[in-house]
């Protein structure tokens, strides 16, 4: 197979052994060129380039917003996306069984290739531009904002700056005194949204090796899920938070917004909040239009 090996050389967990080490093993018996992304946007760019001249499979070594664009500009293309964990927390590659080490995942990644296990697979859309995993608005994208505004630090303290970031958002970074936004959809919806994630597959993410779950429904081959918390309360973050890291996802109730297997949806704003996708931080919007399109994408799926 012809392959692009696609790289973040700025990623937190990619040195240049570990891309000759992958390039070597893909190369053993498949035809690899290898491609470096130098800014935002060049990977789609790449992997829109790769599928047209007839590239088989474009895999990524970067984090999840390299991924990302590469994945957008592979929709409704032949060629097919294959995830290799590059960055600091690696939540789609994950998410699929990768593991979180890039040379094993790479043995994996051959694996797969060998079996000719390409499946397609549903993705998330919002104006225009497709999602993996999730669309965040409102608190959780205020405090990706804050770890972007940090990246030198993420290659050596990933997983304790959005601890940090998150405690100082919640402190002295998002107005929570008042709701941001509605939620709308075909099964309903609130006027009174915080903090609102989109889900095309879960976990949410992961802290360390532990999986925050927020809709265990989410998958690639069904519809999109909706969280969306009605409070930023104390005792309610607090219990939020504890339930998660027992396992525990959350229900529809009073204080959070939950609804699954969505084909539609949208988000208006009581005025501009921020949002993030697949944990790239996008900046603010006054609204965002959602939908799920399945069999958007051709995905190598580890066995």
């Amino acid at each position: 197979m012809q392959i692009l090996l696609l790289v973040n050389g700025s990623a937190s967990s990619v040195t240049a052994r570990t891309r000759v080490l992958i390039q070597t093993a893909l190369a053993e018996h498949h035809d690899v060129r290898l491609a470096m992304t130098s800014r935002r946007g060049h990977a789609s760019r790449l992997a829109r380039g790769a599928a047209a001249t007839g590239t088989d499979i474009v895999a990524v070594l970067g984090g999840d917003g390299t991924l990302n664009e590469a994945a957008n500009g592979l929709v409704g293309t032949e060629c097919a996306l294959a995830a290799l964990p590059g960055g600091s927390t690696n939540v789609f590659a994950r998410t699929i069984g990768l593991a979180d080490e890039p040379l094993e995942a790479t043995d994996q990644l051959v694996a797969a290739i060998e079996a000719n296990s390409i499946e397609s697979v549903g993705l998330g859309e919002v104006d225009g531009r497709y999602f993996l995993f999730h669309c965040g608005s409102g608190f959780d994208a205020a405090v990706v904002e804050q770890v972007e505004r940090r990246s030198a630090l993420k290659r050596y303290a990933g997983h304790p700056l959005f601890i940090w970031a998150g405690i100082d958002t919640w402190l002295r970074h998002y107005d929570r005194t008042r709701p941001r936004m509605t939620v709308r959809h075909e099964q309903g919806g609130v006027d009174d949204s915080y903090f609102t994630v989109v889900l095309n597959t879960d976990p949410y993410t992961y802290l360390g090796s532990r999986p925050l779950s927020l809709a265990p429904q989410a998958t690639l081959d069904r519809g999109l899920s909706v969280v969306a918390l009605r409070t930023l309360s104390l005792s309610a973050m607090t219990g939020l938070l504890s339930d998660l890291f027992k396992g525990k996802s959350p229900q529809d109730n009073d204080l959070v917004h939950v609804a699954h297997d969505l084909t539609e949806l949208v988000l208006t704003g009581y005025g501009p909040f921020p949002h993030q996708l697949d944990g790239d931080y996008l900046g603010p919007v006054k609204s965002l239009k959602f939908s799920w399109c399945p069999q958007a994408l051709r995905l190598v799926k580890p066995l």
